[in-house]
Order: structure tokens, then sequence, then C-alpha cells
């Protein structure tokens, strides 16, 4: 059975995004970004809320079409396009680039997925993990801590009465000064 990947980015004090949804603290460099896409090359697919669908859905499709865009980034273009991808949201009628929309996440879909997938499966925004979270799917939760406080934004997991125990699994270090914290599930 494939595991559920939570890969986030996060500011020291727990944010994935400024108090306006801002992403422009993070210090995604080529070699953050080449470790990036080669983790993702290696999934089944990609399972996101709708804010973060939308988000990719209006800059990756033609990325790599920029002259200015690093060979990373025209990388992740080619990835993202043609990975499958579920987004789940309620409210979307319509997805391109082989999406798939689901209405509600069913922890029983979640299982029967992650059940029928050659490798793991990439969890991308954070109401999406913190549901997740709480139905204790995620298997894996890949943080890049960024050396940044914020000091105001979006935390990535809401107050919550569910405890998830976890083991450190790696640390990594990037150039950029990012540290990557993985760890699994207990």
């Amino acid at each position: 059975m494939s595991d559920l990947v939570l890969m986030m980015s996060v500011s020291i004090d727990g944010c994935f995004a400024g108090p306006d949804g801002e992403l422009g603290w993070q210090l995604i460099n080529d070699e953050l970004h080449e470790h990036f896409n080669r983790r993702l090359a290696a999934m089944s697919g990609f399972l996101d809320g709708r804010v973060t669908y939308q988000l990719m859905a209006d800059y990756w499709p033609t990325a790599d079409q920029d002259p200015a865009s690093t060979p990373p980034v025209v990388e992740f273009a080619r990835i993202w396009r043609e990975m499958p991808k579920t987004v789940f949201s309620r409210t979307l009628d319509h997805a391109d680039w082989n999406t798939t929309i689901a209405r509600t996440v069913d922890p029983r879909e979640i299982t029967a997925l992650k059940s029928s997938s050659a490798s793991d499966l990439a969890v991308g925004g954070a109401v999406l993990a913190a549901e997740l979270r709480r139905l204790d799917l995620i298997d894996e939760y890949s943080l890049y801590v960024h050396p940044v406080v914020l000091g105001r934004g979006r935390p990535l997991f809401p107050p919550s009465d569910t405890r998830t125990d976890l083991v450190l699994a790696e640390t990594r270090t990037f150039d950029s000064g990012v540290m990557l914290l993985r760890y699994l599930r207990r």
C-alpha cells in the first residue's frame, strides 16, 4: 500500500502562508526545487485542496514556456501537467490537466486509492491536510522549515483535540537554510 505524504513549507513559527495567503517568504532555490522534483516525480498522484489546486493550475501548465524559467521550473511544469491529480472541492465545477474532482474526503476512498497506487501520493493544501490528519490518513509529514519567523500567518494545522505521534525519519539542511524534517506516523 502506498503512503499519503504531506510535503509542506512552513515558517519557523509554523505558518504555511502569511496572513493574506502570501508565499513570497519561501526560500525555494534550484537545490530545493530539484529535491522537490525528485520526490514528486516518483509519486503516483497529487491530492490537493481547491485553493492549492487553483494556485498550481494558474501557473504550472505554462511555466516552462517562460524563457526566464530555470531548469527545475521547466522540469516541474512537465511533472505537474502529467501527474494524475485529485482536487477536493465542493464548489469547483471543472478541472483540467489530468484532474479528477472529489466532493468529499471519504476515508474508504482514500484507503482504496492508497491500495491501488503504485507509489506514494502527495498531499497539498493545509485545509485538506488538516482533514486527512484528523482522519489519521497521513503517513508521512515532510516539513520544509524556512528560516523565517512570520509573526502572523496561517498555521499549518488548526487547533485540534486529536494527537498524532510521529517518529523522526530524516533531517536535511539545504544551502538556503531550509531544513527538511521528515516524520513518519507511529
